[in-house]
């Protein structure tokens, strides 16, 4: 009864006062009957037992008098009298209470009873302020009552959707709740849920009298990324890549390192933000002469929050070494080590400090050899840095701004990238020459206000009033102009873009982000959503690519065929800017330095090691939480609390350093509302427990190289809006049977095919259940069996568009597999296959243009391929792949000539190659003369 809140508080305040056994038993019958009646809803029932208790309760006061058993001892004339003018006294008020009593009953019961009119209510409501929300042109030059209006707003947007999240997840305990007790009573949830959507109502109603003319007209049309707009940023062979400008930079520090005779030479690029100092750096980085001169090479980035343990940790890292543990002194004398003999080339990016006694340690480290010199360059916006640094002024480069014809030329390449970086319209180019004059030959200010007019190349209007804005942005100088031309770009994102932008904030400055952490992070916070026969986690790669292309993300790795993202990371100056938005939006808070700190609004944090072993206190509104710190230590668990309103949990590459398993899914099975749930890279995980069936709600697992990792309790089977499992490069033996009910299913990755005969495990013939399947990664290995009836399974998906198949367990009577996979029907819409570790001689026999008409994209490696022979019916017509990109990576026998290739895949417009010694006449240069070299090369189509 101590669950009720309101209706039984009562009940329980008459049974202490009374003090009668027999109100009781009619307070509690009174709650079991209310709950029969709220399950059906009926009110004349719930009416009916209200009067009844009533007059029940009232016949109690009436004739309750007290009883020796009450009073334990017979009382003297003058006690019981006095006994008897107390009871007068209490039964005065009772009538009264009552009456309370059963209005509060009714005013209660009310919300339970209303929960339908209220939940239509709130999500017509709903309708209306996301519209406004995602209207950005109402978002713009609004006093701060309405940005705190707006603030308000998305807060109780979270509540509702906290509501809709509460509903299918008791929906989901209803259906299963054979398997195990269901912890959502339906007349206490109804009741519960009800007073929240009520509460949601009349916020919402309050929030639109204070928003008043600021709401849009109901009919005005809602700008979208669906115009032919989107269309100019998809494009990714018009992407522009080069370097303008910097000619004369290269060659300046090109010289200072090829001629020098220094044992250790230090370079430092100098220059205000946008400038282009990082960009030099990396091409020097890369640089094939630069690189002939060292041994070793190494990239670390410094930012603003400059720890000496956390750069030697990078730079050791950088060289294959694991050093988790070590103190300052240890890395030093580890680096030294590393180091002995070695010439050296380091780069450190983004130096706003330096610990001087660090800094001379460091540079002593380097050993001194005649004819052989290390190099260390730094990048700094502060020349005092480099002075303290002890570095000589000959050896400091200072970029000049861009001269007005290499400006012209980047603006050209980025805003005309659709027409090979020519203006089309004299117009457009006298509007585009203004620009490029106001951006003081800042390269990224160019690149930014250039990819910003890509797409609206066909609207002289809309490079009007772009030119308008951006001037009345810039009058404070050139480095007010890299600013307004971000934040102009950052103003004209859509609204779930600049939601995706914003992000990043959490990262610290120059973060490589892994592409896939970040999607999923998108997806389980419901960012993004799926459109049409795209799922979200593919939206999720377009929009990220919509960002690269507007030069407010930088892509760090990418696959050339078609410029999917796999590393990505944001310029400091974008990221100071997405911080200030971030903050005013009320998702996160940052202090001086740029670091994230915590605070009781805080709806995304990213959990650094500056923050370890201080408490959340109440974060009952976080809800992304990415863990940036390489250990979880109990206490850790126990200063976060209860995460309520968590979607997003990303643990991944932790150690669970003094956790079990069971201590930790303990904690992650309380938080009901779970959608991503990321445990890649965790060290100590051996198994998932059975306590995951708790989190019904969850869409997303990634246990993607949990080298720990031996079992997966089967009651993940009732995970039923699950659309992505994730097992790669774990020792699992298996997956457990019963998958195949997973419906919802989209990606399953680290899939064993394993014998019918094992009852336990999950076999090939349940995957034909999964209609929606877009990707899927299967493993091959000795004990693989594919039977009769499993010959078609992937023909029955016909959402599969990617398929990857790694033979790479297959250790003996490997011929005998393969003559089963021979025999498979694939999928008729696969777009994408990947051949890994296939020791056969030749393809498999539906592998061929007549079966997989929809191919784009082949890629294989290691194997024993002789040929990529295709399919001949007869003499007189030959069959042609449709393949756009090619990838042939460790295939020693593979004996292809080019121009065969180029008639069997006339389409071919990509291919990289690796390590095959026996192609012939290929553009890409795979031949090498010492066991040193990559043996690699690329070739795309002009």
């Amino acid at each position: 009864m101590a669950k009720f809140s309101g209706i039984s508080s009562v009940c329980l305040f008459m049974m202490f006062n009374l003090n009668v056994s027999a109100v009781c038993g009619v307070c509690a019958n009174f709650i079991v009957e209310l709950n029969f009646s709220l399950l059906f809803k009926q009110e004349m029932e719930l009416s009916s037992i209200g009067f009844r208790i009533l007059e029940r309760l009232r016949l109690l006061s009436k004739t309750w008098r007290p009883s020796p058993v009450d009073l334990q001892t017979k009382p003297s004339t003058k006690q019981g009298r006095r006994q008897i003018k107390q009871e007068a006294i209490m039964s005065q008020p009772v009538d009264a209470m009552l009456q309370n009593l059963f209005q509060l009953v009714k005013n209660e019961a009310q919300y339970a009873l209303d929960f339908k009119v209220e939940f239509d209510k709130m999500e017509s409501r709903l309708d209306l302020m996301i519209a406004f929300m995602i209207d950005t042109e109402n978002l713009k030059n609004k006093n701060e009552v309405a940005k705190a209006a707006i603030i308000k707003l998305r807060g109780m947007i979270y509540d509702a959707d906290n509501v809709l999240t509460d509903c299918i997840v008791r929906d989901e305990y209803k259906k299963y709740r054979s398997c195990f007790h269901s912890y959502l009573s339906d007349p206490l949830f109804l009741y519960k849920t009800g007073k929240k959507l009520k509460d949601i109502n009349t916020r919402i109603e309050q929030i639109e009298k204070s928003l008043g003319s600021f709401q849009r007209d109901p009919h005005h049309t809602i700008h979208t990324e669906d115009s032919s707009h989107a269309r100019g940023f998809m494009s990714q062979d018009s992407y522009p890549s080069e370097t303008v400008g910097l000619e004369a930079d290269l060659k300046k520090i090109k010289g200072w390192i090829l001629d020098t005779q220094e044992t250790l030479l230090q370079i430092a690029i100098v220059g205000m933000g946008g400038l282009g100092k990082t960009t030099i750096a990396q091409k020097i980085f890369h640089d094939n002469e630069v690189l002939s001169r060292f041994d070793k090479i190494i990239w670390v980035t410094v930012s603003r929050a400059f720890r000496e343990e956390h750069v030697l940790k990078r730079m050791l890292e950088r060289l294959g070494k694991k050093v988790s543990g070590f103190d300052s002194s240890q890395l030093l004398g580890e680096f030294q080590q590393v180091l002995a003999d070695k010439t050296c080339l380091i780069v450190m990016d983004d130096v706003w400090e330096m610990n001087m006694e660090w800094w001379t340690t460091l540079c002593s480290i380097f050993p001194r050899r005649d004819g052989k010199s290390s190099c260390i360059i730094i990048t700094t916006r502060n020349e005092n840095v480099a002075n303290d640094m002890g570095i000589e002024n000959s050896r400091i480069h200072k970029p000049d701004f861009l001269n007005y014809i290499d400006s012209w030329s980047l603006f050209s390449k980025f805003a005309f990238s659709s027409n090979k970086g020519i203006c089309p319209n004299p117009k457009f180019e006298k509007i585009g020459k203004d620009i490029t004059k106001k951006c003081g030959g800042l390269p990224l200010a160019i690149k930014t206000i250039g990819a910003l007019l890509a797409p609206k190349i066909e609207s002289l209007a809309s490079w009007t009033q772009t030119w308008e804005s951006f001037h009345d942005l810039t009058t404070e100088g050139r480095n007010k102009s890299v600013m307004a031309s971000l934040q102009l770009s950052y103003d004209e994102l859509p609204s779930h873009l600049k939601q995706c932008l914003l992000s990043f904030s959490i990262y610290p400055e120059d973060f490589e982000v892994r592409t896939e952490q970040l999607i999923h992070w998108w997806v389980g916070e419901g960012l993004i959503q799926g459109k049409g026969s795209k799922s979200a986690i593919e939206m999720g790669y377009e929009y990220l690519l919509q960002l690269v292309k507007r030069c407010l993300v930088e892509a760090m790795q990418q696959r050339r065929y078609d410029g999917r993202i796999y590393n990505c990371k944001i310029h400091d100056m974008v990221r100071e800017l997405i911080s200030m938005n971030a903050q005013e939006e009320a998702f996160c808070s940052f202090d001086e330095k740029g670091q994230q700190r915590l605070t009781e609004e805080c709806r995304w944090l990213g959990f650094s090691n500056a923050m370890q072993g201080k408490p959340l206190g109440n974060k009952s509104k976080i809800r992304a939480l990415i863990l940036l710190v390489s250990n979880i230590v109990k206490h850790d668990l126990k200063n976060f609390g209860s995460l309520t309103s968590l979607r997003v949990l990303d643990i991944s590459n932790s150690n669970l350093k003094e956790i079990n398993a069971e201590e930790l899914f303990k904690w992650i099975s309380s938080l009901k509302r779970l959608a991503n749930l990321n445990l890649a890279g965790v060290r100590g995980l051996e198994s998932v427990p059975s306590s995951i069936r708790k989190l019904l709600n969850l869409q997303l697992l990634v246990l993607t190289k949990c080298v720990d990792l031996k079992s997966i309790h089967p009651s993940i089977t009732t995970l039923r809006r699950l659309i992505l499992l994730d097992s790669r490069s774990c020792p699992l033996e298996n997956l457990p049977r019963g998958l195949g009910g997973l419906s919802n299913l989209q990606e399953l990755s680290g899939f064993m095919v394993m014998s019918q005969s094992k009852g336990n495990c999950c076999q090939l013939i349940e995957l034909g259940e999964l209609k929606q399947m877009r990707v899927l990664r299967i493993n091959l290995s000795d004990d693989t069996e594919v039977s009769e009836n499993e010959l078609n399974v992937l023909a029955h998906l016909e959402n599969l568009k990617v398929l990857g198949i790694d033979a790479g367990n297959c250790k003996r009577n490997t011929s005998e597999i393969l003559k089963k996979m021979d025999r498979l029907v694939p999928p008729p819409a696969l777009q994408e296959l990947y051949l890994r570790n296939y020791r056969h001689s030749t393809l498999p026999l539906w592998v061929c243009p007549s079966r997989l008409t929809r191919l784009q994209y082949l890629s294989i490696e290691n194997g024993d391929l002789i040929n990529l022979a295709p399919e001949v019916e007869d003499d007189n017509h030959h069959i042609a792949w449709n393949i756009e990109g090619l990838c042939l990576k460790f295939l020693a026998r593979l004996d292809v000539n080019w121009t065969d290739l180029q008639n069997d895949m006339p389409v071919l417009r990509y291919m990289e190659v690796s390590h095959c010694y026996k192609l012939k006449g290929f553009p890409c240069s795979v031949k090498s003369q010492s066991v040193l070299e990559k043996k690699s090369g690329f070739w795309r189509k002009n």
